[in-house]
C-alpha cells in the first residue's frame, strides 16, 4: 500500500467522553501516547488524516456544548473533519466519497471506543470494499456491566473486540505495524 491510498480515522477523540459517568483516568495517557504516534507516523508517511466527531442530542455531545473539540492533550492538523450521528462514521455522513475520491482504498482506524464506534466503523468500511487495520492500542474505552451483573475491563472489552474483528474485518495491528514500520500479522 501506498501513502496515497492509506487514511487515519481519529474517531470521537473529544471532550464530550469527560464529561460522561463512565469516564476513567486509567488508560487515558497511554491512549493519547500512542494515538498521537499514529497520527504523526501516518502525517509524516503522507496518509490522509480524518478527524471524526460524534454529535448528537446529549448534553456532552451536542455541537453548541463546547466539548465537540480534540481531547486535550493530542495534538492533531486533519485533512478534513467529518461530524456524524451514528456508531458507523459511514452512515450520514460524506467520507466514503471523501475517501473514494481521493483512490484511499486502505483504512487506519483508532479513537474512541474501542467497541462501538471504532469498531462499528470498522465493520462498516469492510463491508465497503476498504481494507482496514486496526490499531487497539490507538483506541480507548472503559469498563461495562452486563445484565447479569459481572463487569468486563476495557482489557476484557479490547480483547473481545479484537477476536470480532481480526480476519474477518481487519488486520489487528500495532501503531509501528499500521504504519509499515515492522511485518503485520493476520
Amino acid at each position: 500500500m501506498t501513502a496515497s491510498n492509506t487514511a487515519l480515522l481519529v474517531i470521537d477523540v473529544q471532550e464530550s467522553f469527560r464529561h460522561r459517568p463512565y469516564w476513567r483516568d486509567e488508560d487515558v495517557v497511554d491512549f493519547l501516547s500512542r494515538q498521537q504516534a499514529l497520527i504523526d507516523g501516518a502525517k509524516a508517511a503522507g496518509h490522509a488524516v480524518v478527524q471524526i466527531f460524534h454529535t448528537d442530542e446529549d448534553a456532552e455531545f451536542r455541537l453548541d456544548s463546547g466539548f465537540v473539540t480534540t481531547l486535550a492533550g493530542l495534538k492533531i492538523e486533519p485533512d478534513v473533519i467529518i461530524h456524524k450521528t451514528r456508531h458507523s462514521a459511514f452512515v450520514g455522513t460524506p467520507l466514503e466519497i471523501w475517501l473514494r475520491q481521493r483512490g484511499i482504498g486502505r483504512l487506519i482506524v483508532s479513537g474512541i471506543r474501542t467497541e462501538q464506534c471504532c469498531e462499528t466503523t470498522t465493520r462498516h468500511g469492510a463491508d465497503l470494499g476498504f481494507a482496514v487495520d486496526y490499531v487497539t492500542e490507538a483506541t480507548l474505552t472503559f469498563p461495562m456491566t452486563h445484565a447479569s451483573g459481572q463487569v468486563f475491563s476495557a482489557a476484557d472489552i479490547k480483547i473481545r473486540t479484537e477476536l470480532v474483528l481480526a480476519g474477518r474485518f481487519a488486520r489487528i495491528a500495532t501503531v509501528e505495524q499500521a504504519l509499515g514500520q515492522i511485518g503485520l500479522a493476520a
